[in-house]
């Protein structure tokens, strides 16, 4: 074991974070934590690293472990060069290399006796020993190598750390860390600042890596590839689940699901043994009261399920557009754009039919960005011709966020947009983006880059257009959110076009891949993993080939592809089934609730056909009930 966390809480002030946090890590394991914003993670992190002291319990490293911990935004400030940055991690190795380089010139250049040379010699054979059994003849290639992984260029080697970006500051933390190769390598959200390569480069570095590994991230697929144990924080408690991220998707979603059913379950059996003990009452015998009594004591001894929150039942977005656009929705001929000289796009030609989900990936600068915004009209393209089809009405999310007044509240913001939404609906809708509370009346002008962009989105989402555009619309945005997101898109019937770098999302909205490479846009139909199968054989074509090597995929795969379409919309209609099963049974069960009172109300009391008529409604809004719970259960077995 190379860490435990035993019975950790911390509360800020009257508040609890952390409520008797208890899991371990084992060496060379690879673990996550998940959980919303402000579940406590980070602060979990802190605590583990001895940044923070917890209120009760306590976190034990092993003995003689190292670590290495990259915080959020994790900077390094030297006047430094990139490479020179780096290199200093291995300052013992370059001291050897000197200290060698040394010898080998005494030697050259020895006239000392024999005895005194074979001296020299076998020390200089221990200290080269050593060199290579501490990767000494390895270090440049594998700095060189980190580098670049993490997507500087040769040619970026030699800029000064004091002029990059935070974003490239952190990319540069981070490649340190690596290099020193600790036993235990702590990351949180180690993937915000790098590109699609970038983050594949990572996950393979880790995976491969002998140390322990503990990560905190909103990245899905990340998580899929890395972890073997995830931790779920949920209202200040830990829960450990063996597997990745899908497989805890899994438990958790059954684990959901058993205790909504246990909770109805009993829910049904109270309100059956609750009227059973009425009827017996109502016999007005002493034979049949004792009965009810005696049901009464045994009703009261029942330990009550509380009730398991439904996920995002209060959250759930619908996209649907106004109205429906023609077919064909967008037509690209023959588009280029260049800036200072470098080519980001030439010749494009690109369709877009009514109903895709198409995804645009690549490196980062690339211009992804650039096509979205010449789309849009916001940029003009050098040459070429686009073309948007009949009835065509577009939403644009860029990352910008120029569609915000700055001196208006949140709430004001989206009331004004959308008069016709109630307050609950605003609070909902912002609530799926994170905003909660008071923080809906917080002025826009005061909010970060990442809270104008979640507010950008919200609005959008309630828009009734029928072509989205969006630009990276999952950047800070958390597990959740995200999911809300994707079931909202997924649920779609407008046409879609995104640029974005986050695998998952990719995987469970698009239908389409555009793959932006070498400034030539290489199409897959298909979703993520459908691209990484198919990408070899496109890539090693001509641009020109590989248009038809991708049609000849798609010819090859279109049955398969139908398929698991067809299978997806079969288990989107079940889940969207399910959900509205549950809304009409909250429903039901809220409106004979409000009868039920009724019924006991002094009012009508001496009222025997106002009474009847409660009755005979009770009785049949009981039956429609039972018959509800029952469709439930044969939905979700």
């Amino acid at each position: 074991m190379i860490l435990s966390v035993n019975n950790i809480d911390l509360s800020f002030g009257d508040v609890p974070v952390l409520k008797n946090i208890s899991f371990n890590i084992e060496e060379h394991e690879k673990a996550a934590i998940v959980g919303i914003n402000g579940a406590g993670k980070t602060t979990l992190l802190r605590i583990i690293m001895g940044e923070l002291s917890a209120d009760n319990g306590i976190s034990t490293l092993s003995r003689d472990t190292s670590v290495g911990y990259l915080s959020q935004n994790d900077t390094v400030n030297s006047a430094n060069t990139i490479y020179e940055e780096l290199l200093s991690v291995k300052s013992n190795l370059v001291e050897t290399e000197k200290k060698l380089r040394n010898y080998e010139e005494r030697m050259q250049t020895f006239s000392g006796d024999e005895s005194a040379l074979n001296e020299l010699m076998e020390e200089y054979h221990k200290i080269s020993a050593a060199f290579e059994r501490d990767g000494g003849y390895m270090y440049k290639s594998e700095l060189v190598g980190v580098l670049k992984g993490l997507g500087f260029a040769e040619s970026e080697f030699d800029t000064s750390v004091s002029l990059l970006s935070g974003g490239q500051k952190t990319r540069v933390a981070l490649g340190r860390l690596l290099l020193q190769k600790p036993d235990f390598i702590i990351l949180d959200e180690p993937t915000n600042h790098l590109d699609m390569d970038s983050v594949v480069w990572l996950e393979n570095y880790l995976l491969n890596y002998r140390g322990a590994v503990l990560i905190v991230s909103h990245d899905r697929y990340f998580l899929d590839r890395i972890a073997t144990k995830i931790i779920e924080l949920d209202n200040g408690e830990a829960t450990v689940f063996s597997g990745n991220y899908t497989d805890y998707a899994a438990k958790k979603e059954i684990i959901r699901k058993s205790e909504l059913n246990a909770y109805l379950n009993q829910q049904r059996e109270i309100k059956h043994q609750e009227e059973v003990i009425e009827k017996l009452k109502s016999f007005n015998r002493e034979k049949s009261i004792k009965r009810a009594e005696s049901r009464q004591k045994a009703l009261d001894k029942t330990e009550i399920l509380d009730k398991p929150v439904i996920k995002d039942s209060d959250m759930r977005l619908t996209l649907t557009p106004r109205i429906e656009s023609g077919k064909d929705v967008l037509s690209i001929t023959g588009l280029s754009k260049a800036y200072d000289g470098k080519v980001l796009f030439s010749n494009a030609n690109i369709e877009i039919k009514r109903g895709e989900h198409v995804a645009i990936i690549g490196k980062n600068g690339t211009g992804k960005t650039t096509l979205l915004k010449i789309i849009n009209s916001a940029e003009r393209g050098d040459s070429g011709q686009i073309k948007y089809g009949t009835n065509v009405e577009i939403g644009y999310y860029d990352q910008e966020h120029n569609v915000l007044n700055p001196e208006k509240t949140l709430f004001d913001e989206i009331s004004d947009a959308y008069p016709y939404l109630t307050n609950t609906e605003i609070r909902n809708t912002l609530a799926a983006f994170l905003f909660t509370g008071d923080d809906v009346f917080k002025l826009i002008g005061s909010l970060s880059g990442g809270e104008k962009g979640r507010v950008s989105l919200a609005k959008l989402m309630l828009s009734d257009c029928n072509f989205l555009i969006l630009d990276e619309p999952t950047n800070h945005l958390d597990i959740t959110s995200k999911e809300i997101l994707e079931d909202a898109l997924n649920s779609y019937t407008g046409t879609l076009l995104f640029v974005s770098h986050d695998r998952y999302f990719i995987n469970r909205t698009a239908s389409r891949i555009l793959d932006l490479n070498s400034s030539h846009f290489y199409n897959y139909i298909g979703n993520y993993d459908y691209y990484l199968e198919k990408i070899n054989d496109v890539m090693g074509a001509s641009p020109k080939e590989s248009i038809t090597s991708a049609s000849k995929a798609e010819s090859a795969s279109k049955s398969d592809w139908q398929a698991m379409k067809d299978e997806q919309a079969r288990l989107r209609k079940r889940e969207n089934d399910i959900k509205r099963c549950e809304k009409e049974i909250e429903g039901l069960e809220a409106k004979k609730s409000e009868l039920e009172a009724r019924l006991l109300s002094p009012d009508i009391s001496g009222d025997y056909n106002k009474l009847n008529e409660i009755t005979k409604e009770l009785d049949s809004l009981s039956v429609t009930l039972n018959s509800l719970y029952d469709k439930w259960e044969l939905l979700s077995e």
